[in-house]
């Protein structure tokens, strides 16, 4: 999965879904500084990004793809496989950097490519999907639960 493209149908609409390039880092960025959450962590100087971009592309349990209608980049999210002791072995599908242009929210995107990541995860011997949301975020937490996710555990984070 994921040798070329992949194509997303939603409302009516073909979208299609492909590992991102450095080309494609500006406009994530942009989806990433797109709201009031995420405008006070972003910058505009896009040289941490692409070095981030560079280490995520060569980690082969990684993967960070672009939604795109046409040539415009209208949603991302980063895929990482952990392999895990718990679970009798498990391997976890991890989600995160999830974000949609505004104007196709709502519209199904977001569901065909969730429901495009969980396949992905099923076909490399994923047994369990996690991701973790900003609190602030209930319109993503709302959507999150309508496609089946738990708040099952408490998640902690330390800025180092």
């Amino acid at each position: 999965m994921l040798a070329g493209m992949e194509t997303l149908l939603a409302g009516g609409r073909s979208y299609t879904v492909a590992r991102a390039t450095a080309q494609d880092v500006p406009a994530i960025v942009g989806l990433l500084a797109d709201d009031a959450f995420g405008a006070e962590r972003e910058t505009a100087d896009l040289e941490p990004y692409l070095t981030a971009f560079r280490e995520i592309d060569a980690e082969p349990r990684h993967l960070l793809v672009v939604v795109r209608d046409g040539d415009r980049v209208v949603g991302t999210m980063q895929l990482t496989l952990l392999p895990s002791l718990a679970r009798a072995g498990a391997t976890r599908l991890q989600i995160e950097a999830v974000r949609l242009a505004p104007d196709v929210r709502g519209a199904g995107v977001g569901s065909a490519l969730f429901a495009w990541a969980h396949e992905y995860g099923r076909s490399r011997g994923a047994s369990v999907a996690q991701l973790t949301t900003d609190k602030r975020r209930a319109d993503a937490q709302r959507f999150y639960r309508r496609l089946g996710y738990d708040a099952s555990h408490e998640g902690l984070k330390l800025v180092l």
